[in-house]
């Protein structure tokens, strides 16, 4: 299947969500920290290539609440400066990633409780881009998908703040031109607001 086919699958659901869902809007921030990354070039594996600075991730979802489950789309961003690559100082190059999930939720229900854990997955597409402010070295689109845990804490009849830990991995991608290819995973901790309707 082609990767430009999978967006509209994942968010067909959304649409055969029952009339009797609640829906929702919801906005997210927090700290990004990504792990460090192997490059491939011609088939040879250099480890712990590159090292990130802390980002900032930060997205957007409308979705759907049933019970005590959840199912959204959500688009996202997160963006990096390299601090190091192959061991050498960088103070040019950015790691930069869009992506576009289907997320489903698992909202344990405590009966007469503002306080709701959650337990969540995702699937989806990643852009992915790697450039200074001259040159793009990578600019890729690959499958990503993500896994996590969090608190939902009600502050009022509509509102919901929203805190949680994911774990986002994107495909391996690669520079076909230069026959390098990058991984990428890393962990985002977020803090955000969920607006029902």
């Amino acid at each position: 299947m082609k990767k430009h086919l999978l967006l509209p699958l994942l968010f067909a659901g959304l649409w055969a969500t029952p009339a009797f869902a609640t829906p929702y809007f919801g906005v997210s921030a927090g700290l990004g920290l990504l792990n460090k990354a192997d490059v491939t070039v011609y088939g040879v594996t250099n480890h712990d290539a590159i090292e990130y600075k802390a980002g900032v991730p930060f997205g957007v979802a409308i979705g759907f609440k049933s019970d005590c489950y959840r199912l959204e789309g959500a688009v996202s961003y997160q963006t990096y400066a390299v601090d190091q690559f192959y061991a050498q100082p960088q103070t040019n190059l950015d790691f930069s990633a869009l992506s576009f999930m289907a997320n489903g939720y698992y909202d344990f229900c405590i009966k007469d409780s503002g306080v709701s854990p959650y337990l969540t997955a995702g699937l989806g597409l990643a852009s992915v881009k790697v450039k200074s402010s001259t040159v793009t070295f990578l600019d890729e689109s690959a499958f990503a998908w993500q896994v996590g845990a969090g608190v939902g804490l009600k502050a009022s009849e509509n509102v919901v703040v929203d805190l949680g830990y994911r774990y986002f991995r994107i495909s391996d991608v690669t520079n076909k031109a230069a026959d390098k290819t990058y991984s990428s995973s890393g962990s985002n901790i977020l803090a955000g607001i969920r607006y029902s309707f």
